[in-house]
């Protein structure tokens, strides 16, 4: 992009000197032989206005009028019954001559070298070409510093728009000076607050609507098995196969909910804890330095998790990003290997979460100080849109904890290689 934004701007530029560069050096050129032709009749006049004073036969002041005479030039003096009357020696065959009538039918003309004109031309012509140049060459660096400013922050805000489709709903409090690139950013950060709580209402409703049918499931479970030992035997046929569709409803309502669960996690895939919470720590540890504290990462080598890499490095940023506004002392991230688990922690060495905030430390507006409190919230619905697990272990000091399904064998292990064919 920057590259396109570089040559496109050359591109006017040169187009631009060249269609007022080449106008402009053949205008310089005529207008240097006029003035040098202006010149030579102001000397003609000159001398026309001394010769005048004196009588007809009186022969030229050579000295009186050489000063009027070009360097290498010559004045000649023609009038008619008088001999020719030359002042001054010609430097070269090309010259370039002026006349003015004198006197009764007579002429004086003055020349002088063609070479001292074309000299002058030529110097004001590779002045106007190095200005051509100068102007190329400040449209070259004004295009470059062009390129960087818009170029970065375009890249920038394509960046935005990919995590924010991977799912990464953190808002970014940075712009860039350039009044559309900072409206767009500010529809991208809407975009994901509106995202993000589609994200938790649609996670909310599948819950509620799964829990409200689970305990009508249950009920009707309950009194189709008491009428099943109803003592009549048609009703208990009627019962019985009641129950049967009944069972099976259940289970077609575990297949939508996990069909569900697969949707939300269909960009899973194995991502080495390592790496990825390296990452996140890199891009935090800055933030807490300024504000003069620590982060620490403990993590081992090997730790495969079945996550959306995206989602993961939002919602631990986001818990990082808790401990920085609401926590104090060192943040430490740390991973292990769990029972059926790989376990991520988030904590610090602060006062912790107030004892009546600790049941409604996830939801939506719940906050410690004058924040959204949205970072927690949002949090907890990544890592279940992934198939995981956020919670809080430990309210003083803060400690959170996520749960993360471990990657499995067929994610890592590639496909079977062919049978061999037999020859």
């Amino acid at each position: 992009m920057r590259r396109r934004i570089l040559l496109s701007t050359l591109f006017v530029v040169a187009v631009t000197a060249l269609v007022l560069g080449g106008p402009l050096a053949f205008t310089t050129w005529r207008l240097v032989d006029d003035f040098t032709r202006a010149e030579l009749i102001q000397r003609l006049e000159q001398i026309d206005d001394r010769l005048d004073d004196k009588p007809p036969d009186t022969p030229i002041d050579s000295a009186a009028i050489a000063l009027a005479v070009p360097y290498g030039g010559e004045l000649v003096v023609d009038v008619p019954g008088t001999p020719v009357q030359r002042v001054g020696a010609l430097a070269s065959p090309d010259i370039l001559s002026e006349s003015l009538p004198f006197g009764q039918g007579g002429t004086i003309t003055l020349s002088e070298p063609i070479s001292v004109m074309r000299t002058q031309q030529v110097q004001v012509t590779v002045i106007v070409i190095l200005l051509v140049v100068l102007s190329v060459g400040t449209g070259a660096v004004v295009a470059t510093v062009t390129a960087r400013r818009l170029a970065g922050p375009l890249l920038d805000v394509a960046d935005r728009a990919a995590r924010l489709g991977a799912g990464d709903f953190r808002r970014a409090p940075h712009r860039h000076g350039i009044p559309e690139l900072d409206r767009v950013s500010d529809v991208l950060d809407t975009s994901a607050g509106a995202l993000a709580d589609l994200v938790q209402r649609e996670r909310a409703l599948v819950g509620d609507v799964s829990h409200q049918l689970r305990s009508r499931i249950t009920a009707l479970t309950l009194r189709l098995d008491e009428l099943s030992t109803h003592p009549d035997p048609s009703a208990r046929r009627e019962a019985l196969a009641a129950l049967e569709q009944t069972e099976k409803l259940s289970e077609v309502l575990d297949e939508l909910l996990e069909a569900a669960r697969a949707a939300r996690a269909a960009g899973a895939e194995p991502m080495d804890l390592r790496s990825g919470l390296t990452e996140v720590a890199d891009e935090w540890r800055p933030a807490l330095e300024s504000a003069g504290r620590r982060l620490k990462l403990r993590v081992p080598d090997g730790l495969l998790a079945r996550v959306t890499p995206a989602r993961i490095r939002e919602a631990v940023g986001a818990l990082v990003d808790n401990a920085l506004h609401h926590g104090a002392g060192t943040v430490t991230i740390s991973a292990r290997e769990g029972t059926n688990a790989l376990v991520v922690e988030v904590s610090d060495t602060g006062a912790g979460i107030p004892e009546e905030l600790v049941p409604h430390v996830f939801d939506r507006g719940v906050s410690v100080q004058s924040s959204t409190g949205l970072g927690l919230a949002l949090a907890r619905a990544l890592v279940e849109a992934d198939g995981g697990r956020l919670e809080l272990s430990r309210p003083r000091p803060p400690t959170f904890t996520i749960f993360l399904p471990a990657a499995r064998a067929d994610d890592v292990v590639g496909p079977p290689r062919p049978a061999a064919t037999p020859r």
